[in-house]
């Protein structure tokens, strides 16, 4: 399957089991991490739930300026595709 490929090119982070504090931490790393790898397009894992991992993740997401867009995986809503910026 297609979809099955273009993940497992992704580098991904998979936030289950995080608490809002620790996901926000530990996604602003992997975005700092990904920016200094070259790596444009990355996959966050955040469950779906009560959507508080979701919430923190977001957060990041629209406030750092290297994050170009990101959007929810239209075939899994636990997942979120994001396009960053690498110089």
């Amino acid at each position: 399957m297609i979809y099955d490929v273009f993940y497992k090119n992704l580098p991904y982070i998979d936030l289950h089991g995080y608490d809002r504090e620790s996901a926000r931490v530990k996604t602003e790393d992997f975005i700092i991490e990904n920016i200094l790898l070259k790596n444009k397009k990355i996959l966050i894992i955040h469950g779906i739930g009560e959507g508080i991992v979701k919430e923190s993740v977001y957060r990041v997401l629209k406030r750092n300026k290297s994050v170009v867009s990101y959007k929810i995986d239209i075939y899994n809503p636990g997942c979120t595709i994001v396009e960053i910026k690498v110089d």
